[in-house]
């Protein structure tokens, strides 16, 4: 079986990597030349450092890997401390490593172990036979300054991986657009050098506080990189009633001209531009599967309504793919099996990502509408910032924590809230009608 990849991140480099350590026959297509920059917190919690464990990648702190014990929480003047939770099926640190060298690394992990790299590849269509069955792809070759030379060409694969982020040109190609029914998020940040930059917290603000003191829509972070400089940036959700509506990277510049200086977050201590990304939620790109083509990571919009985290989920979707797609090779090489047994078994894929992280998702795409209204966020807050037990709680639940084996009671808890309600869809290609509530929302 042979397998092309678009995009070179964390999702494709991880199905990258497993698949050539089986023996497939796979290229990976990374339209830009690494190193490269990405705009990202660059924090990894557990669940992302448990994918990385996974891969074998090495992760010493000598290396720009820095450890942190947990979350920092700011809110109503309270500041709370929770280290990341014991939990069997976890590491107990988190890290901060900036994309720059985290993306270059993980590609880098795939081609040591077989897989084939081609930088500067700009996919810019998928292709497809006379049945509509996904078959390779289309690229344009790009010079070292990032343009187009003009040339192109043509990849033939048995299955394809979108893992090309929230724009994904391969599967927009084919038609498969963003839903307006799934939560999406915006993400700006900068970096600045700090006195801060060791701290090893995970610094989340619930409450922007601007430089009159003025509450400002959206939640912060502070998380230091170790190398002198500090990423510092902000989310806002399109259930806020000031998406869209506002510049961004200006609410940045007021939020931290309200920090104080000795942090060093002011313009003359800033490290390149403040820079943005879409966070793509709660499966806002569906479906997952078509015939010949399985969607990876933010390009099927697997980012965490509750917390916007992303890289975790992109690398469990592309360690599933990987699974699914040396089984259905395995099977088709031992005989008895053809390319439609095959694709029969690779459509699971997309019911198997939908079993993991269906109901979770729901919960958070409800989490995501309640917290776009400020009076929620305000009685939330105070209510929960004095009781630490409720946080620790609270940031299992939004960090996705839990041990599914576990009798403890957070573990049984959020089983029993995700039981209660419906996963969340991503095998229809068209959002549901008529949708009129978050409540309806989390249906669909």
């Amino acid at each position: 079986m042979k397998v092309l990849i678009v995009g070179a991140g964390p999702a494709g480099s991880t199905a990258a990597y497993y698949l050539a350590k089986a023996g497939i026959d796979v290229t990976v297509l990374e339209k830009t030349s690494f190193p490269r920059e990405k705009v990202c917190g660059d924090g990894l919690t557990p669940r992302a450092v448990r994918e990385i464990q996974k891969l074998g990648l090495p992760h010493p702190e000598a290396d720009g890997w820095g450890r942190n014990k947990g979350l920092r929480l700011l809110a109503g003047g309270r500041s709370l401390e929770l280290p990341w939770p014991e939990v069997s099926d976890f590491p107990q640190y988190g890290l901060i490593r900036t994309r720059l060298g985290f993306d270059e690394e993980l590609a880098r992990h795939a081609q040591a172990a077989g897989a084939i790299v081609l930088e500067r590849h700009s996919v810019t269509e998928a292709l497809r036979n006379s049945d509509g069955r996904v078959t390779g792809v289309r690229a344009a070759i790009l010079d070292e300054s990032g343009r187009k030379t003009g040339e192109t060409l043509d990849f033939t694969a048995d299955v394809v991986l979108a893992a090309d982020g929230n724009s994904t040109r391969t599967a927009v190609s084919l038609g498969i657009q963003k839903r307006d029914d799934r939560p999406l998020g915006v993400a700006v940040r900068t970096y600045f050098q700090s006195p801060r930059h060791d701290d090893d917290w995970m610094e989340g603000w619930l409450e922007l506080p601007g430089r009159d003191g003025k509450l400002l829509p959206g939640y912060g972070w502070v998380f230091g990189v170790g190398d002198g400089t500090s990423n510092v940036g902000l989310g806002i959700l399109n259930s806020s009633k000031e998406f869209g509506k506002l510049d961004y990277k200006q609410v940045l510049r007021e939020w931290t001209a309200g920090m104080p200086a000795e942090w060093g977050f002011t313009p003359e201590y800033q490290v390149g531009e403040i820079r943005g990304a879409a966070l793509p939620m709660g499966f806002n790109r569906t479906p997952h599967y078509s015939p010949g083509l399985l969607l990876l990571g933010d390009a099927g919009g697997m980012v965490s309504p509750f917390n916007g985290e992303g890289i975790s989920y992109a690398m469990e979707s592309a360690r599933f793919a990987a699974e699914f797609i040396i089984d259905a090779a395995s099977r088709s090489a031992s005989g008895g099996w053809n390319a439609s047994d095959a694709d029969t078994r690779l459509a699971g894929y997309a019911d198997y990502v939908r079993e993991q992280w269906g109901s979770h998702f729901t919960l958070g795409r409800a989490f995501a509408a309640l917290i776009g209204k400020p009076a929620v966020m305000k009685l939330a807050l105070r209510t929960g910032m004095p009781i630490p037990v409720l946080m620790r709680f609270v940031v299992r639940l939004l960090a996705n924590l839990t041990d599914p084996s576990a009798k403890g009671f957070e573990d049984r808890v959020i089983r029993v809230l995700e039981l209660l309600v419906p996963a969340t869809s991503n095998t229809s290609a068209l959002a549901p009608s008529g949708l009129k509530s978050a409540v309806s929302a989390t249906k669909s």
